[in-house]
């Protein structure tokens, strides 16, 4: 087992309470989609990039548009 510092419990305690509010707020506009929600968690967390493929109609638009709602970035189709 691995000792933690107080300083990283604290970063992890931080991490799950920020991940459990994004989900929180993601699940106001978007039923479902567990998985794909935990995979853009993942990418935002670790600060890499993620590409979201699909038919039409899976609302991957409104996931992002959404996700950068709570964020407070902007976003942009292309």
């Amino acid at each position: 087992m691995v000792d933690l510092s107080r300083s990283e419990l604290e970063a992890i305690e931080n991490l799950r309470g920020a991940r459990k509010e994004f989900i929180n707020e993601i699940h106001k506009v978007i039923i479902g989609q567990e998985k794909v929600i935990e995979e853009l968690l993942i990418a935002i967390f670790c600060r890499g990039h993620c590409l979201m493929i699909g038919v039409p109609g899976l609302a991957k638009t409104l996931m992002v548009r959404t996700l950068a709602q709570i964020l407070h970035i902007q976003f942009k189709r292309i």
